[in-house]
């Protein structure tokens, strides 16, 4: 297949600033990232130096964490910044953390800086932004549906100075090679009225605690994976690894999904984008049938819907995230592009990989890769059935309040 290049304009809608963090985003994607996708997804003996030599580049030019703020060794890029950033990097899978964002450990890291105390932040979060440990983010369990947090039953107790954590979790990515997790756990709170209830509270678990036992990586798509399995048996840890107050997890989660959403969906978009032109460069030099495939219109009707879905997507994606920066209300508008985009996202890979035929399932083209991970998207952040649910809650109360819905705020 031939080399990618990334053709990103200047936005007149965008800052200066932003314009050319993405102009030069690109230029390290385009010119170092995508010519050696083939080298560092075999993760060969030399790849480690051509790592290091992008990361060296991506620091010179201050693009280094754009999710972490400046004091943290950050960009300071703010939400809006990283959102059109990603929107960049998602044109490789292996842009992001060469440019220093390595989930689950950026999403743990914002949590730290939102949440943890300054003895949290100097024992867990200072050594993960160096490189020096990893971190995992414990929530889903296999026997509770995921869209629904309220029904975690992993539950801690209070015992003196400590929580004693039991319950199972799974596809808690990266648990193998971290150091730490934070946990989502089931706590008790006093209710005001002399009585207690549930609530949600986030734990630091470091990994080597007793009780903390990884029984089985979750193979997903019939790969081997890095979604852990993790049976928490009597796991104790000091009252002071809860992350905020009593009862915050919920809310603590919420922050991290909600921004999350948005990144997930700007990068689909990114991904789109590719995909979009990998489809070009067959259509365009391809001949099947006795003429070029750019002259079918069976084709001619995959781009047109293709640019349709991508376009539709972003603006979608980019208007839900100007409200989150700006601090309205934009519950709706997240749950709205949680389900149109990864849809979307899905539409025009498989189109793609029509496009390409045999070669568009083989490791030939990323398309593959991205298909699984469409499809797994609309899963992922709660499925898309509950965010429907959402929508026609938020909008059947403005009505029943005597209001109408305004598409135009």
């Amino acid at each position: 297949m031939e080399a990618t290049t990334l053709a990103v304009a200047d936005s007149p809608t965008l800052s200066p600033e932003i314009n050319e963090i993405r102009q030069r985003t690109s230029a390290i994607v385009t010119e170092e990232i995508i010519p050696n996708e083939n080298l560092l997804r075999r993760d060969a003996p030399d790849s480690g130096e051509l790592r290091g030599r992008i990361q060296e580049r991506v620091k010179a030019e201050g693009l280094w964490a754009p999710h972490l703020p400046i004091e943290y060794g950050g960009m300071g890029v703010g939400f809006l910044g990283h959102a059109y950033m990603n929107e960049v990097l998602a044109w490789s899978p292996f842009s992001n953390p060469l440019f220093g964002v390595v989930a689950p450990d950026s999403g743990n890291q914002t949590i730290l800086i939102k949440y943890g105390t300054e003895e949290q932040k100097k024992q867990w979060l200072e050594p993960s932004i160096r490189g020096e440990i990893r971190s995992c983010y414990s929530m889903t369990e296999p026997d509770q549906p995921g869209s629904d947090p309220y029904s975690i039953q992993t539950r801690a107790t209070r015992d003196g100075d400590e929580w004693v954590i039991n319950g199972r979790k799974w596809f808690t990515s990266g648990a193998h090679r971290a150091a730490f997790a934070i946990v989502m756990c089931r706590t008790e709170e006093e209710d005001g009225e002399g009585g207690v209830r549930d609530k949600m509270t986030q734990i630091i678990v470091p990994t080597d605690a007793p009780g903390f036992n990884i029984i089985r990586s979750v193979p997903v798509w019939g790969h081997d994976g890095d979604h852990c399995e993790i049976d928490y048996d009597n796991v104790r840890v000091p009252v002071t690894n809860q992350l905020g107050r009593t009862g915050s997890g919920h809310q603590a989660a919420q922050d991290r999904l909600g921004a999350g959403r948005v990144f997930h969906c700007m990068n689909s978009v990114g991904q789109m984008w590719r995909a979009f032109d990998v489809m070009m460069q067959r259509v365009m030099t391809r001949n099947v049938h006795g003429g070029p495939m750019q002259d079918k219109q069976f084709i001619q009707g995959f781009i047109a819907d293709s640019y349709i879905d991508i376009q539709s997507a972003r603006l979608m994606t980019i208007h839900c995230a100007e409200r989150i920066d700006a601090g309205v209300n934009a519950r709706s508008d997240i749950s709205a592009i949680k389900i149109a985009v990864p849809a979307a996202f899905e539409r025009v890979v498989d189109r793609a990989i029509q496009v390409y035929g045999a070669k568009g399932v083989s490791t030939d083209t990323p398309l593959e890769g991205m298909y699984r991970g469409a499809r797994t998207l609309r899963i992922l952040d709660g499925p898309d059935e509950v965010h429907r649910i959402v929508i026609a809650k938020n909008v059947l109360r403005r009505y029943r309040d005597g209001m109408s819905w305004d598409f135009g705020a």
